[in-house]
């Protein structure tokens, strides 16, 4: 079941917000928004921040969970159409095997950090990720929950 589009009236979903800020964290060293805010603050941050952030489930066929509002303008999706489409589906067909690659090495190792690659929105618009960085996402009970990436610099491709 996809998660609710992050709103005040929900905390900004501040749930997985917290997975993905405590993952990240735990993995890398590096934090993704202040520390020192608040959970819900942090959510509405990260929701709201002008780098990408998005999180897939940990299902055979991994369903998108998140994604802030960059990513929904980069890959041209409103909340509903994200939450319900397959995550291999942001890289184009001959991409997707080395993009299965990359997932399996993050499995693996946790994170990874510098990871580039080209992406497509859902009207077919092709652009460049660089600097990603892709981590799992473990809960308190030490369950895997998924994965994540963030990255900043995006270039559109002719």
């Amino acid at each position: 079941m996809p998660f609710p589009y992050p709103a005040p009236s929900n905390d900004f979903l501040c749930d997985h917000a917290r997975l993905l800020r405590t993952s990240y964290r735990h993995l890398t060293g590096r934090d993704l928004t202040d520390p020192g805010v608040d959970d819900r603050e942090a959510a509405r941050r990260l929701f709201e921040a002008p780098f990408a952030l998005l999180s897939h489930t940990a299902d055979p066929d991994p369903i998108l969970a998140y994604g802030n509002r960059r990513v929904l303008d980069l890959f041209e999706l409103d909340w509903e159409q994200l939450t319900r489409m397959p995550s291999r589906l942001t890289a184009e067909a001959p991409d997707r095997e080395e993009r299965a690659r990359l997932l399996a090495q993050v499995t693996a190792h946790g994170f990874i950090d510098h990871y580039s690659g080209v992406r497509v929105s859902s009207s077919g618009r092709r652009f460049r990720i660089d600097g990603a960085v892709v981590w799992n996402l473990i809960d308190q009970e030490g369950r895997h929950r998924g994965q994540a990436a963030t990255f900043a610099s995006v270039q559109p491709l002719a």
